[in-house]
């Protein structure tokens, strides 16, 4: 019998990049196992919101864009903020398609909605005095001088490898699209939105200006998912549970953390900066907005079970 909309919890998803592809051919077949999981909760009579990464995508994006501008004098240098736009739109419609082919593979009859999501930041955000996400194509020092000169951008030399457009990573203040999201929801659509963190925007004059940035998904998903009131954030990975002592003869997979624990354990570096720092960070956000919510880490393959509470890390207040 085909679920009806409304009946379960609220779920907000936070996809990894082992989910994704580095192509759209590859990623193309990679959604498929990831809308399978993703049905999984569905069928159990969960509302999903799924939100993604796109770190790869829109470097591909802007990289072709930046190849063709400088190369055959017709195509047009690609704002940055629209190369993020472009990567939602094409990575939302392979997750949203591979979903609702699955949904009727299995007749359950609801649909999709994929919404492309911009997320207002603060012009004030520290952030911006010190842009430190690479994006784009690698440059010589002169290619780079000039174009920002040009544009306005920040160039970095970036390991030896030559000068590429660094962009700040400031904090989600608030997801334009909410309440189009919670409508969708709520009327029983499984909606993909806010990949990549959602397009930056900033307030001004009353009006909404795209600003060259990059806004952690993980980050992005907590503060949706916290102003949803969600019953749970769940944040995939490429591991089960959460580790202390990783990679150590005494590293110990955790069940549970409150975020006091989680805290002693960030204060002790247990935690990778690029990797699980973040998406912890991201957790104890959402918990401390929305205390009686729940924060799940774990893989994509384990999410089923662990929202039944059978494996995974919870964080909770």
């Amino acid at each position: 019998m085909a679920y009806q909309k409304g009946e379960g919890k609220s779920v907000v998803i936070a996809l990894g990049g082992n989910a994704l592809g580095d192509t759209p051919q590859e990623q193309l077949e990679l959604v498929k196992n990831t809308a399978e999981h993703i049905v999984d909760m569905v069928a159990e009579g969960i509302n999903v919101v799924v939100s993604h990464g796109n770190g790869p995508q829109v470097g591909m994006i802007n990289n072709a864009f930046d190849y063709a501008s400088t190369h055959d004098g017709k195509t047009p240098a690609m704002p940055f903020p629209e190369c993020g736009a472009m990567s939602q739109g094409y990575i939302g419609y392979q997750l949203s398609q591979a979903i609702l082919n699955e949904m009727k593979r299995r007749g359950i009859m609801r649909s999709t909605a994929c919404v492309i999501t911009q997320t207002v930041v603060y012009p004030e955000d520290p952030a911006f005095q010190n842009p430190t996400k690479p994006v784009g194509a690698f440059l010589t020092e002169e290619e780079a001088m000039k174009r920002a000169e040009e544009t306005g951008y920040t160039y970095k030399e970036d390991a030896g490898r030559g000068w590429r457009q660094v962009v700040p990573s400031p904090k989600p203040q608030r997801i334009v699209e909410f309440d189009a999201i919670k409508d969708l929801m709520d009327d029983g659509y499984i909606v993909v939105s806010t990949g990549g963190g959602g397009v930056p925007v900033v307030e001004k004059d009353d009006s909404y200006h795209g600003v060259p940035a990059v806004i952690d998904k993980d980050r992005s998903s907590a503060k949706l998912a916290a102003d949803f009131r969600a019953d749970m954030l769940v944040i995939l990975t490429a591991v089960e549970k959460v580790c202390i002592n990783f990679n150590t003869p005494e590293q110990q997979e955790l069940n549970a953390m409150t975020v006091a624990e989680a805290r002693k354990y960030i204060d002790e570096g247990q935690f990778a900066p690029g990797s699980m720092l973040p998406k912890v960070e991201a957790c104890i956000e959402f918990v401390e907005q929305h205390p009686e919510g729940r924060a799940l880490i774990t893989s994509l393959e384990c999410a089923a079970d662990g929202l039944k509470g059978k494996t995974g890390t919870v964080i909770t207040a």
